[in-house]
């Protein structure tokens, strides 16, 4: 079976490694020559178009499942809807008639804030960042399209892993750290957001949406305290954020459930907590 990957990076290239070694025949769209190149020395098909540009997608190869995965680039200049929602509509509008399966990865922080409540597919977005909001509008132009009956939407929580490990950089801040007590962080390993593609595929009957999540959230000072302690580095201080104050913090205070995924797709997680997964992330290069 054909696969295309419209954003071949962080996650999209470890997809295109486990379907290469199950051999399957992989192409990747990419934005420049340079990870065109990367891709190549990968086996991976390489395709340099943008997806802001419709122009660029008209000699799509043909596939059976494509996966969406293009993230979001502030210094690409383009808009979070011109990425997310024009981008995705212009690469449906592109693709053959092969195609069987549309996989969008989106995000749970299409969610409205929860309080720490639980959210699982049914319960109701309303999203207050730009980025979540852009998401919801393409997951509902996914819908709408008329591939819409092949989509398979999964939203990720917080992605991390080797050379990607959440809040590392406040670590070397001088000070307590604003973080809130009490405020919870789902996180998703991106080896086993992978393995959730891969059984989406097999397993999902689409259009269906899924929550991709370890299914154990983590107060945000736990978090960034283990990390610190995995990292070698002090324990760090913390203090409540000061009214207004900017804290990086995304996606609302919620536990995201997996219940979906687990029982449907029939994921079985390398990395059940944030603790396993920090402890395989963390080495050269983190």
């Amino acid at each position: 079976m054909s696969k295309l990957i419209v954003g071949c990076g962080y996650l999209g290239l470890r997809v295109a490694r486990r379907w290469i070694a199950a051999g399957q025949t992989v192409a990747g769209l990419v934005r420049n020559a340079d990870n065109a190149e990367l891709l190549a020395r990968q086996s991976v098909q390489p395709i340099v178009a943008d997806v802001t540009r419709p122009l660029t997608l008209r000699d799509l190869p043909a596939a059976e499942t494509v996966l969406y995965a293009v993230g979001y680039d502030p210094a690409g200049g383009a808009s979070r809807s011109a990425v997310y929602v024009e981008g995705l509509r212009a690469v449906l509008d592109a693709l053959s008639p092969q195609v069987r399966r549309v996989i969008f990865i989106s995000s749970t922080g299409v969610y409205a804030e929860q309080e720490g409540g639980w959210v699982d597919e049914s319960s109701p977005a309303g999203p207050a960042s730009e980025s979540g909001r852009a998401l919801a509008v393409a997951e509902a132009a996914l819908a709408a399209h008329r591939l819409g009956r092949l989509g398979i939407i999964l939203r990720l929580a917080g992605i991390y892993g080797p050379g990607r490990l959440p809040r590392r950089a406040e670590l070397a801040s001088d000070g307590p750290l604003p973080v809130a007590a009490g405020q919870q962080v789902n996180l998703i390993h991106v080896d086993d957001a992978a393995t959730a593609v891969l059984a989406a595929e097999a397993h999902a009957q689409p259009p269906r949406t899924y929550l991709v999540s370890d299914g154990h959230p983590v107060d945000r000072r736990d978090y960034i305290a283990e990390l610190a302690r995995q990292l070698g580095l002090p324990l760090p201080a913390f203090r409540d954020p000061l009214p207004g104050e900017t804290t990086g913090r995304r996606g609302g205070n919620k536990r995201v459930s997996n219940a979906r995924m687990l029982a449907e797709l029939r994921v079985k997680l390398a990395y059940p907590t944030y603790r396993e997964g920090l402890a395989a992330a963390v080495g050269p290069g983190s």
